[in-house]
C-alpha cells in the first residue's frame, strides 16, 4: 500500500503563521503541495515574508488579520474565513503566547489572556471550522502544544495550565470525531530556538543545564517541525487519533 504524503488540492490554516514554529509548519504544508491560509495579529493583508515564501513554491497564499485574545474579533474571523474559503482541510491551531511572573504575583490579566490565546480560541476555531469538516466526513486538525502539557514548569502557571488543558482537549475531540473521519492530534515542541527562548539561550548557565538534558544535544529549529505537520496532515496519520507528537530532541524521555 503506497503511503501519501502529499498534500496537493489541500486547503490549511495556519495560525500564527508570521514567525517560528507557526511560520515552518505552513511553509512544510505548502512544500507537500497545500495552499495556506494564515492569520496572526500583526499579518500584513500582503507582501509578508510567508506569503512570499509561500508564493515562491507555486502555492497560494491568504492573509488574515485577528486579535486572538478577543473572543467577538475570534468569531468575527471565523465567519469571514469560512465564508471566503468553504473548504478548510487542515487546521493548525498554533498560535499562543507566554506570560512570566510566579504563581503568587500571575495576575487575573495575565491568566485571562494566556487562556485566550492559547485554550479558547484554539477550541473555538476547532469547533466551528470542525463543524464544516463534520459534514464532509474529512478533515485533520493539529494543536500546538508543549513540554508543559506534561510538566509543571516555573513562574507560568497560565501557559502550564492552558497547554496542560490542551492536552485533554485533543483527547476529547479525538474521542468524539475519530469514527467521523477528522484525525485530531497535537505536536509538543521542545525547547526551540525562537523569539520565546531567546532569554534562555542568552543565559549560560540556563542554556548549558538545559542542553545537558537534551539527547540530540542541541535547541530544536522551527525546521524541525515541518515533517511532524504533513504527517499529522497527511493520509500518512489516518489511523493516529489523540495523540501529542513529542519534538523535542529527546527530553521528555531523559
Amino acid at each position: 500500500m503506497a503511503i501519501s504524503f502529499d498534500l496537493s488540492g489541500k486547503i490549511a490554516l495556519v495560525t500564527g503563521c508570521n514567525k517560528g514554529i507557526g511560520k515552518a509548519m505552513a511553509i512544510g504544508l505548502a512544500e507537500a503541495g497545500a495552499d495556506i491560509i494564515g492569520v496572526s495579529a500583526s499579518l500584513e493583508s500582503s507582501g509578508s515574508d510567508i506569503e512570499k515564501e509561500v508564493a515562491a513554491l507555486g502555492r497560494s497564499f491568504k492573509a488574515y488579520s485577528a486579535d486572538l485574545s478577543n473572543r467577538e474579533a475570534v468569531h468575527a474571523f471565523i465567519d469571514k474565513v469560512n465564508a471566503e474559503n468553504p473548504v478548510i482541510d487542515i487546521l493548525v491551531n498554533n498560535a499562543g503566547t507566554i506570560m512570566r511572573a510566579p504563581a503568587a504575583e500571575h495576575s487575573d490579566e495575565y491568566w485571562d489572556k494566556v487562556l485566550a490565546i492559547n485554550l479558547d480560541a484554539p477550541f473555538i476555531l476547532a469547533r466551528e471550522i470542525g463543524k464544516k469538516m463534520l459534514e464532509r466526513r474529512s478533515g485533520k486538525i493539529i494543536f500546538t502544544c508543549s513540554l508543559l502539557s506534561f510538566q509543571g514548569g516555573i513562574n507560568v502557571p497560565g501557559y502550564a495550565a492552558s497547554k496542560g488543558a490542551l492536552s485533554s482537549l485533543i483527547k476529547a475531540l479525538a474521542n468524539e470525531w475519530a469514527s467521523k473521519g477528522i484525525n485530531v492530534n497535537g505536536i509538543a515542541p521542545g525547547y526551540i530556538a525562537t523569539d520565546n527562548t531567546e532569554a534562555l539561550r542568552n543565559d549560560p548557565d540556563r542554556s548549558a543545564s538545559i542542553l545537558s538534558r537534551i539527547p540530540a544535544g542541541r535547541w530544536g529549529e522551527p525546521e524541525d517541525f515541518k515533517g511532524p505537520a504533513v504527517f499529522l496532515a497527511s493520509q500518512a496519520s489516518n489511523y493516529v487519533n489523540g495523540t501529542i507528537l513529542m519534538v523535542d530532541g529527546g527530553w521528555m524521555g531523559r
